[in-house]
């Protein structure tokens, strides 16, 4: 058996009534809190009043889109302003990346882009971040249980990592009735992201039998519930949806992602398109492409199969299953690529950029430019 290592979270509470506990947590490693939180989640106000009853000081700052450089930079200004001392993240996965940023640098008194992968830096953590808490209000990148933080940098066209095993979060409540009601169309962009951030790992260069077993019991759980919530609201649903979103971030931090984040990190940075409906978008093409790339070479796919069934069950489809994901998606008015395409868009750029990516490295076989520009046109 191959040796592998497998990190998250100190500590995981799961389950519908669990965000009851978070001001508690908190309010457990300090009494100057920096709130990190989205647009509207009522959750955020309770907890700010919850907290400010237990004698905390709460200093909040707003993530009104996926985090960049600038936004990083303005949570950083206001925690030092007021000493924050605990850091908590309270809404979806770019909240919670924003969180994780902040509590991963406040300490050590330098900026973001001294440390950022690739267009920064690079520089390590110099001091451990302050503790941090990470409550998701969508189920989707499973970011409250990942050793990174995604941040944009506008003027390099990139979104890139700041990545530590430390910033993994110290507690993750996840209560799958934070998720109830959300709008269909954020429903579906995030679910399509957790489902694909099980399926990559399970057929992922990378895997292991600890990532192995939480992919095998998420991908359908995941499938079906996103086949339920596309048509209604369901309870059940979204706490299956919750679990697979978790079990998605657990198992690309232990094992690794493919193709489809590989070209999504980079299409997010040139588009601004949501990066679950990227990758929902590029999901059915990659599986076609890997699959086929693996065939001519004799390699075993037997994943592939698996992973093919799972979506005949829960989508009752018949046949080539990864071609008909696409047309799937087009019942379901998930809006194609083309929407954020620009004349100026050079698709080839774009492939040779992804190659490099982190992502693209666990994907389980080599794809080559013409190949990954083809995804691209089919996601258009």
């Amino acid at each position: 058996m191959t040796p592998f290592t497998f990190l998250t979270a100190g500590r995981v509470v799961f389950g519908r009534g669990v965000s009851d506990q978070v001001a508690g947590i908190v309010s457990g490693f300090g009494a100057r809190v920096l709130l990190v939180r989205g647009r509207s989640v009522p959750f955020a106000d309770s907890l700010v009043r919850a907290l400010e009853a237990s004698g905390a000081q709460v200093t909040p700052v707003s993530c009104t889109a996926e985090p960049d450089v600038r936004m990083v930079s303005r949570g950083l200004e206001a925690g030092r302003g007021a000493a924050c001392n605990v850091v908590v993240s309270v809404g979806g996965g770019a909240v919670i990346d924003l969180g994780k940023a902040i509590a991963a640098l406040l300490p050590g008194g330098g900026q973001v882009l001294d440390h950022l992968e690739g267009v920064g830096g690079g520089a390590p953590l110099m001091q451990n971040p302050l503790p941090f808490v990470a409550v998701p209000t969508t189920s989707g990148t499973g970011a409250e249980v990942t050793r990174n933080a995604v941040i944009a940098v506008p003027e390099a066209g990139r979104k890139v990592s700041l990545r530590d095993d430390r910033m993994l979060p110290d507690v993750a409540v996840i209560d799958p009735a934070l998720t109830d009601g959300s709008p269909r169309s954020v429903t579906l962009s995030a679910g399509l992201d957790a489902v694909t951030q099980v399926i990559e790992p399970l057929l992922c260069n990378r895997h292991n039998p600890v990532t192995d077993a939480l992919c095998r019991a998420a991908i359908p759980q995941g499938l079906q519930a996103l086949a339920v919530l596309e048509q209604r609201e369901d309870r059940d649903a979204r706490d299956a949806m919750a679990f697979c979103s978790l079990a998605g971030g657990l198992a690309l931090a232990n094992a690794g992602l493919g193709a489809v984040h590989g070209l999504a990190g980079v299409l997010g940075g040139r588009l601004g398109a949501p990066h679950g409906l990227i990758c929902g978008r590029l999901l059915g093409p990659v599986l076609v492409a890997n699959r086929d790339e693996m065939q001519k070479s004799g390699a075993d796919v037997a994943r592939f199969d698996e992973v093919q069934a799972m979506f005949a069950g829960a989508f009752h489809l018949q046949g080539d299953v990864f071609a008909q994901i696409q047309p799937m998606l087009d019942r379901w008015g998930v809006a194609r690529l083309g929407a954020w395409v620009r004349d100026d868009t050079d698709l080839s750029a774009i492939a040779d950029e992804a190659e490099t990516a982190s992502s693209m490295k666990a994907n389980p076989c080599g794809l080559s430019r013409d190949t990954l520009v083809s995804i691209m046109r089919d996601a258009i």
